[in-house]
């Protein structure tokens, strides 16, 4: 029988070879799941030998994963913000740039009443808004209803079933009134760059990627609807290089306070305006 060292050492150049990033990590984070440990207990049962019973779940987890299937679909969940929300083939896999997101609004955001998240995919803006300002009504829209079952899932494991109204629909088409803050990760991807994406983004729904021919086409048909429900904060995440394009509508549309804020990456990843 092989031990826990010897498995995550030999797995760890089976991944290298298939190019797999952050080899060591994935198989760490496999054989946690497959042990039901977390992943720094291994460290302490590096001479426990492996059966046959454990092994056999891993070997196929790690076929997958050298096919390219993501991680978080593995596993079933992501974390974020300290959250483990359920992830897998339905909706897009959450990003670190939509974390900082959430994280900055958390800050901005503490007197927000009304909350819309557009395009909401598994919940994780929504929900964690919900979760991080108690005082606020928030509402989610999704065209997939896909989407919107793993948003449910999550919102009713993660206790929060009751914090947020979800709504099927194009954008703001759903919902009524005025918010106060309209925060949106719609696909900003230009459709023919779809194909040339890593194998693992391949397993997000296309839908939750293809941003239109440009890439920018539901984003700006969202900031076309903002000035009859809006009164407050947009804000949104967006592709490289889709900045200008986007504030130059925002200011013909009249909106103020227009910021274009990087990622951890240094990347133009946030645009963030007034209106109202």
């Amino acid at each position: 029988m092989k031990s826990v060292l010897e498995v995550l050492k030999a797995t760890t150049v089976y991944f290298q070879k298939h190019e797999i990033e952050s080899p060591r990590l994935n198989i760490e984070h496999l054989l946690a799941h497959v042990l039901q440990r977390r992943r720094m207990d291994l460290y302490l049962e590096f001479d426990r030998p492996l059966s046959d019973k454990e092994l056999e779940p891993l070997r196929d987890l790690v076929k997958r994963r050298a096919s390219g299937e993501p991680l978080q679909h593995l596993l079933g969940s992501v974390d974020f913000l300290g959250r483990k929300f359920l992830c897998d083939k339905r909706a897009l896999i959450p990003r670190p740039e939509t974390e900082q997101l959430a994280e900055m609004l958390l800050q901005e955001c503490q007197s927000a009443q009304r909350i819309v998240d557009v395009g909401t995919g598994s919940g994780v803006l929504a929900l964690s808004l919900a979760a991080g300002l108690p005082g606020a009504q928030v509402e989610a829209v999704d065209f997939s209803a896909e989407a919107l079952s793993l948003a449910r899932e999550n919102a009713a494991q993660l206790g929060l079933a009751d914090r947020v109204l979800f709504h099927q629909g194009d954008l703001l088409d759903p919902v009524s009134g005025v918010f106060d803050l309209v925060v949106a990760n719609l696909p900003y991807i230009p459709r023919s760059e779809i194909p040339g994406l890593s194998r693992e983004v391949q397993h997000d729904p296309t839908a939750a990627l293809d941003g239109g021919p440009v890439g920018t086409e539901l984003i700006l048909r969202l900031l076309e609807q903002c000035p009859e429900k809006l009164a407050g904060l947009l804000a949104l995440e967006i592709g490289l290089d889709q900045g200008p394009e986007l504030q130059a509508r925002l200011e013909a549309l009249g909106f103020r306070n227009i910021r274009l804020l990087p990622d951890y990456q240094g990347h133009s990843r946030f645009l963030l305006a007034s209106y109202g």
